[in-house]
């Protein structure tokens, strides 16, 4: 009678604890929920007020400067009241493009290699080095090309500078590999294996089947590593002022020195005021543009994969 007694009320204590559990995991996620609410507000402030910045800077410069004039015009020399960004926009693409040629086919070659090729004691090896070539600060590639690249260029093509567009192209297409390899690898991981082996019992090679089926099934994420890299590229600016010659002129050749738009930015900031000061916040909004587009395409992309 006492046990039943005892147990009964040991019971009754328990259910009277569990409501008061209940209030507070509820308290507690609706804290959180606050929380995350809070930070993403914040987020979302400082990018719109990023944005109206550069933008409320940036549209009445160039409407001054004559909006023909300062996204066409082939001449950048603050000295003498021309702002053209043509060159620069030129100089930018040629470099973001040269990369890719660099970086694309060497970067989707060894993510193949990583995923379908390479045997586990270099894979527990050359994956921690592709994390570990992502996470190199710019400034270091930069010094790299300095010091390695530039000198090999001049010499091989008998350049009067090392400093070039090729050079550039080279330095930031070793850039952009870790991202597009890290992407890609992991996209090719992530397509059913059942598409490979159907592939390959219907008597396609290993590698016809990589190509012709794995990549197919994988060019979301495939593309997505390729856009991303690309806009790594585009935006680099640390490693650029070192290599790319920083000259504002249209090149003509791969053993011409350019200036990009970011190079452009972070060699003048410092002494220019005025005019040639917002001339400059102008080019970073056309830099964010590019890179807004970029953005943009990779949610198109990730959109149409769901």
């Amino acid at each position: 009678m006492k046990n039943n007694q005892v147990q009964a009320g040991t019971g009754g204590a328990a259910a009277a604890a569990i409501p008061s559990v209940n209030r507070a995991a509820a308290a507690r996620e609706i804290l959180m929920r606050i929380l995350f609410a809070v930070a993403a507000a914040v987020f979302i402030v400082v990018v719109l007020v990023i944005c109206v910045y550069l933008f409320v800077t940036a549209v009445p410069t160039i409407s001054e400067i004559g909006w023909i004039d300062f996204l066409f015009g082939d001449r950048w020399l603050p000295s003498a009241g021309y702002y053209g960004v043509g060159t620069l926009v030129v100089g930018t693409a040629c470099a973001t493009a040269g990369a890719l040629v660099v970086g694309v086919p060497l970067g989707l070659l060894v993510a193949v290699f990583m995923a379908f090729y390479c045997p586990k004691p270099l894979y527990s090896f050359l994956k921690p080095l592709t994390n570990i070539l992502a996470g190199i600060p710019s400034i270091v590639y930069g010094y790299f090309g300095l010091q390695l690249i530039v000198p090999m260029v001049q010499q091989m093509f008998h350049a009067a500078s090392g400093t070039t567009l090729l050079t550039t192209a080279i330095v930031l297409g070793i850039m952009i590999m870790p991202t597009i390899i890290s992407i890609t690898e992991n996209s090719l991981r992530a397509v059913p294996k059942s598409y490979y082996e159907g592939t390959i019992a219907l008597g396609a090679t290993k590698e016809r089947a990589i190509f012709r089926t794995m990549f197919p099934a994988a060019k979301s994420g495939v593309m997505t590593s390729i856009i991303l890299g690309l806009g790594r590229a585009f935006g680099e600016t640390a490693a650029v002022v070192f290599i790319c010659g920083n000259s504002a002129q249209f090149p003509t050749s791969l053993l011409d020195p350019i200036r990009t738009l970011s190079s452009n930015i972070a060699l003048e900031m410092g002494y220019a005021r005025h005019l040639h000061r917002e001339a400059l916040i102008a080019c970073a909004v056309v830099l964010f543009v590019f890179i807004l587009l970029i953005t943009l395409l990779v949610m198109l992309l990730r959109r149409k994969e769901k």
